[in-house]
């Protein structure tokens, strides 16, 4: 374990970033975990604090700092509305993995963390052993919002919540059906952990919407995840061998853009990736530049570098149009910037009429692993949507990041709401038949 005056000599880069917190509290007004706790250790401004009192050698221990530190949903909304433009994400990020030392994660984390997520061989054999249980460790999913409970042992993972579990296939396993195309742009597809095992119908969509578009689509076979679960809990070396893999399998593979479909994904690779630089040899380091350089979410990349055609289908008839909703995922608008382009994907398929929820940008509660650390906080925050779901009265929820799905169909489910969650290129697809 790192002594108080190492922690702190790592700390020292943060300093600068530290400092230019007014302190003003505009983070606590925007703060989805303050309003749920009104603890002021759980807002951006608090964290800071206790960052500044680890530097002025005002702690024996920096447990108590890293427990707080870790205890927040990495949404961004802080930084969203930082008048004086203060990155919070990116210093409690560096601030992990500096305190990682630390933490005190359960031998399950470490090994998830360390053996699993950053190996997708052993991750893709422990989804195949989780995905023949599903029968008898799952109820039947509900036919609308397709979630089930934990048979067996439910108190483990809290027996109020309703999952999406694994897809028979995952996507990585299914045929991309690779078309060439001489005049079309090479994109490279990154699927992320949760649309290979668990979405893989939003894959089969951007396949489908790819070709129709004429648009060369690369899928590596091997892809694992984006590393974020791994640096969030401070797992610097873990993160690195996920970025030092991917690398690898993209050297030789000649790309004008790198898509995903997933808004963390496209957040991690573009933003997070680049962090990673001095952890990372140079070759390694110039090439995630180069990567991040080219990765687009789905929806900007088909709005920005082809443009949406008036789809060929039928116009539905005005009765006929189904009403949706969009939830705009933190990473993709807060992070990136991305609000409109995935709303032009759903506004342009005809059978749907696109009803704004009000607060269409406040945090679902989800972020990642918060949602397991923390879950009855977590279902709080998503709760707090349901109303203005409802209030919509749509029939089907779409939004642009398949953990935010998984959030919504849990907390649809348990309200007993009968509304579908979707990704809007799944809404999109379904315009070219």
């Amino acid at each position: 374990m790192a002594s108080m005056q190492e922690l702190v000599r790592g700390l020292k880069e943060l300093e600068k970033d530290l400092d230019a917190c007014a302190r003003c509290g505009m983070c606590q007004a925007v703060c989805p975990l303050y309003r749920e706790t009104r603890h002021e250790n759980d807002v951006a401004r608090g964290k800071l604090a206790l960052l500044d009192g680890l530097l002025e050698h005002h702690f024996s221990s920096a447990q108590g700092v890293s427990e707080r530190l870790d205890r927040c949903l990495l949404c961004g909304s802080c930084g969203a509305n930082c008048p004086n433009g203060v990155n919070v994400v990116e210093i409690f990020l560096k601030a992990r993995m500096v305190l990682s030392s630390v933490k005190r994660l359960s031998p399950f984390k470490k090994r998830m963390l360390s053996r699993v997520l950053a190996d997708p061989g052993t991750f893709n054999r422990m989804a195949s052993f989780l995905r023949k249980a599903r029968k008898w460790a799952f109820t039947p999913e509900t036919p609308v919002t397709g979630t089930s409970t934990l048979r067996v042992l439910p108190r483990l993972l809290t027996d109020n919540r309703h999952w999406v579990p694994l897809a028979p296939v995952p996507f990585q396993r299914m045929d991309p059906g690779n078309a060439h195309f001489p005049s079309g742009k090479n994109v490279l597809f990154f699927a992320g952990c949760l649309i290979d095992q668990v979405f893989p119908g939003i894959g089969e969509a951007v396949i489908k919407v790819f070709h129709h578009l004429h648009i060369n689509l690369l899928v590596p076979p091997e892809q694992g995840c984006c590393g974020i679960p791994s640096l969030s809990s401070g797992d610097t070396d873990a993160m690195a061998r996920l970025i030092r893999l991917h690398v690898r399998l993209f050297n030789d593979l000649k790309f004008d853009f790198l898509v995903t479909a997933c808004a963390t994904c496209t957040f991690t690779i573009r933003k997070v990736w680049p962090m990673m630089a001095k952890h990372l040899d140079p070759d390694t380091a110039e090439a995630v530049m180069d990567i991040a350089g080219k990765t687009r979410d789905i929806s900007q990349f088909i709005v920005s570098e082809h443009g949406i055609n008036s789809p060929p289908a039928a116009r539905a008839t005005p009765g006929d149009r189904r009403r949706i909703t969009y939830h705009d995922p933190c990473h993709l608008k807060k992070s990136l910037g991305i609000s409109s382009e995935p709303r032009a994907l759903v506004a342009a398929n005809p059978g749907y009429e696109l009803v704004e929820m009000e607060k269409a940008d406040q945090c679902c509660g989800m972020g990642g692993s918060f949602n397991l650390e923390y879950y009855d906080l977590s279902a709080r925050m998503g709760n707090r949507k349901l109303e203005n779901i409802r209030q919509t009265r749509c029939r089907t929820l779409a939004t642009g990041c398949p953990a935010c799905m998984i959030q919504f169909s849990d907390v649809l489910s348990r309200a007993g709401e009968e509304i579908r969650v979707r990704h809007p290129i799944e809404i999109y697809a379904e315009t070219f038949q």
